[in-house]
C-alpha cells in the first residue's frame, strides 16, 4: 500500500519570549524542528507566513494545562494568541495538551550533551517538535476520531 503525500501539519509551542516551530513530513508521520518565532506583534503574521510558504494542513498549538489539567495563565495567553490565528489563518488551528514536553526537551538536549546556553533558542523548537510527534502518533493510532482535546 502506499502513502500518498499530503500538506504538512505545524506545531507551535508558545513561550513568553519565543514560539518554537516544527512541521511534519508530507506523510504526516514524522516532525521536524522547524524556527523560533520571536514572540512579540508580529509573531501572528510570521505564523502565517509559514502557513502560506509550506503550504500547511493544519496548525497544533500546545496548550500548556496545569497538572491537574485546568487551564491556568499561561494557557489563557496561548488560547487568545489561538484565537487571533482562527482569525487570519486559511486553514484550522488545533489545540493540544503539551504538559512537559519543555521540561523533555531541556532533557533530551542535555542527554545528547547540549549546553542550557547553546540550547535557548533552540529547545522551543524540540518542544513543538514533540508537540507535534505525540498529536502524531495519537492520530496514527485514533484515525478517524476528532483530535481537538
Amino acid at each position: 500500500m502506499t502513502q500518498r503525500a499530503m500538506n504538512p501539519i505545524l506545531a507551535l509551542d508558545f513561550g513568553r519570549a519565543r514560539i518554537g516551530t516544527a512541521i511534519s513530513d508530507e506523510l504526516q508521520l514524522l516532525a521536524h524542528p522547524l524556527e523560533t518565532i520571536p514572540a512579540n506583534e508580529q509573531a501572528v503574521s510570521r505564523v502565517a507566513e509559514i502557513v502560506r510558504e509550506k503550504k500547511v494542513d493544519h496548525v497544533v498549538a500546545g496548550i500548556p494545562r496545569q497538572m491537574n489539567g485546568q487551564i491556568g495563565a499561561a494557557a489563557t495567553e496561548v488560547l487568545q494568541f489561538v484565537e487571533k490565528l482562527r482569525a487570519i489563518l486559511p486553514c484550522p488551528v488545533v489545540t493540544w495538551d503539551e504538559r512537559l514536553t519543555t521540561v523533555a526537551a531541556h532533557r533530551a538536549l542535555r542527554d545528547a550533551g547540549k549546553k542550557t546556553r547553546q540550547t535557548r533558542g533552540y529547545v522551543d523548537q524540540v518542544a513543538a517538535q514533540m508537540i507535534l510527534q505525540n498529536y502524531l502518533d495519537w492520530r496514527a493510532a485514533n484515525v478517524g476520531i476528532k483530535s481537538d482535546q
